[in-house]
């Protein structure tokens, strides 16, 4: 909590004539603040506290007094300081900021998190992200993954997320926010955000999907908001890159699909799928796209089917 002017020049004063040494300040009147202070001085765990210092001598204490009045106008502040900010520590003004809360799951595995503002993170696979409450902002750091969040509506403590580049901002909303290889991707499910970096962003509305690339927000385009999403077991893409339709299947578990080749990599796919069989749905769109699955290692591969490889884009 911060002071303004006034309460830190009384709270100066008081501490100044709490620690008074001469009689002539003793018959002076007391600040306004002199109570507060000198109660907060006489408190026992604050007693109990000093206490455990190292002792000092008599000569130590001697040359303290001898050095004090010199040092009255720069270093003695350090002293009042010293006791605001005891006062600050017990009258809690000042408060260390919470340790951000960690969630991370593993491939094939989804974890439910209810955060104590009343908001709530469901994570994907392969997910892993940082959450902290303080009592001005909410903010979460999402380093791989993704996750969707419902935020419960605080105006005075805003709800930020942090994700490869981009900055999701908003009040109280629920959004998908998706970390892949080809950028950040968000879906707007109720409300509105601020999508973007602190040089641009665009403002999304419910029902409209976006994706943050080369350090800026691409234009949204409209979803439908009402249907499963990969919560359900379901995957709604448009022109999504190829090598980011892969990321999305590996959170799902099951056999790993290695990052398609260059020449498959810029390949852009699109409909609805489901994703409770992530090898036949490839085979199905290979057929499509010019591309086919095979196993390797216990790895499956996509490689181009001859004649395809030069026109990784055809639909």
């Amino acid at each position: 909590m911060s002071l303004n002017p006034a309460r830190r020049t009384a709270l100066h004063d008081a501490a100044r004539w709490a620690m008074r040494e001469d009689e002539a300040v003793l018959r002076e009147a007391p600040p306004p603040a002199a109570a507060e202070v000198q109660a907060m001085l006489d408190d026992r765990a604050l007693s109990d506290a000093m206490a455990q210092l190292p002792r000092l001598s008599d000569a130590d204490i001697r040359a303290l007094r001898t050095r004090r009045r010199a040092a009255i106008g720069t270093g003695g502040m350090l002293g009042i300081a010293a006791v605001l900010g005891i006062g600050g520590w017990h009258a809690g003004w000042y408060r260390a900021a919470p340790a951000p809360l960690h969630y991370e799951t593993a491939r094939g595995q989804m974890l439910d998190v209810a955060l104590a503002d009343g908001s709530s993170v469901h994570l994907n696979g392969a997910t892993s992200l940082d959450v902290t409450l303080e009592d001005h902002r909410r903010s979460v750091t999402m380093q791989r993954g993704e996750a969707y969040f419902d935020v419960a509506h605080l105006p005075d403590r805003p709800f930020t997320v942090h994700a490869g580049g981009a900055a999701t901002q908003v009040l109280g909303t629920a959004f998908n926010i998706d970390i892949a290889a080809g950028g950040v991707r968000l879906a707007v499910y109720r409300g509105k955000v601020r999508f973007g970096d602190a040089a641009a962003a665009v403002i999304v509305p419910a029902g409209w999907r976006t994706r943050f690339a080369e350090g800026r927000a691409q234009p949204p385009t409209r979803f439908d908001a009402a249907q499963k999403d990969w919560r359900d077991g379901w995957l709604d893409i448009d022109a999504m890159p190829l090598t980011d339709l892969v990321d999305a299947l590996n959170r799902r578990g099951g056999p790993l699909i290695a990052p398609p080749p260059p020449s498959l990599r810029g390949l852009a796919v699109s409909g609805r799928f489901r994703l409770d069989s992530p090898q036949a749905l490839l085979d199905a769109m290979g057929l499509a796209y010019g591309f086919r699955t095979a196993r390797a290692g216990g790895q499956l591969r996509l490689e181009p089917t001859a004649g395809d490889d030069a026109n990784p884009s055809r639909p």
